[in-house]
C-alpha cells in the first residue's frame, strides 16, 4: 500500500517542530550556562577565541543530535561532556603552545601584588606541567567544584579513578613547586 499522500507533509512538520523546541531550549541553556562553559574551557585553554569556538561547537552538536538525546534535562552534562572533549581535540592539535592562563585580580598593595603574581605564576607553571588528565581533574575539581561522580562521568573513568588521578596531581603539584610535606 502507498504510502498516505500527507506522511510526507506531517513528517516535515514534526520535523520543524523538533527543530524550534530544540531552539528554544538551547537558546535558554545558553543563556543561563554560555559564560561558565567558555570560562571553563578557558581554563583548560588559555585562549579565549579557542574556548569560544569550542563552546560553540558543542552547542551546534547539541542541536544536530537534539532529537537523538534521550534525556534532555542532562543536555547541560553534555555539553560539558563536549566542551572538555573538545579542550582535549585542541590540545592535542597545538600542544606546544598551550598555555594556562590565571584569572585572579591583582592584590591590593604593590608588593602584595609582586608575590601573589609570583606564587601564581609558579603555580600556573607548575599545572601546565601536568598530565592532560590530571590538568583536567584538577580544573574540575576546583574551578567546577564537581563532585567525584560528576568529575568521572565528564572525564569517562571511575570514581576511584578520579581520587588517584586528583591526589597524584596534587602530590606532583607539590613536587613540583618544592613542598616536601
Amino acid at each position: 500500500m502507498p504510502p498516505h499522500p500527507y506522511a510526507a507533509d506531517a513528517a516535515r512538520e514534526r520535523n520543524l517542530q523538533d527543530a524550534a523546541d530544540a531552539g528554544i531550549a538551547l537558546a535558554g541553556l545558553y543563556r543561563l550556562h554560555a559564560l561558565s562553559l567558555i570560562r571553563l574551557a578557558y581554563l583548560m585553554l588559555g585562549d579565549r577565541p579557542a574556548a569560544e569556538d569550542v563552546v560553540q561547537e558543542a552547542f551546534a552538536g547539541l542541536y544536530r543530535r537534539w532529537s537523538q538525546l534521550s534525556d534532555q534535562a542532562k543536555a547541560l552534562q553534555y555539553l560539558r561532556t563536549s566542551v572538555l572533549n573538545g579542550c582535549r581535540t585542541a590540545i592535542r592539535r597545538r600542544w606546544p603552545s598551550l598555555e594556562v592562563i590565571d584569572l585572579h585580580p591583582p592584590a591590593v598593595s604593590a608588593e602584595t601584588a609582586v608575590l601573589a603574581g609570583e606564587q601564581r605564576r609558579l603555580v600556573m607553571d607548575a599545572i601546565r606541567q601536568l598530565p592532560g588528565r590530571q590538568r583536567e581533574a584538577l580544573v574540575l575539581r576546583f574551578y567546577l567544584d564537581a563532585s567525584d561522580a560528576e568529575i568521572a562521568r565528564l572525564m569517562g573513568i571511575r570514581e576511584s579513578t578520579v581520587r588517584s588521578t586528583t591526589h597524584r596531581a596534587l602530590a606532583a603539584l607539590g613536587r613540583l613547586l618544592g613542598d616536601e610535606s
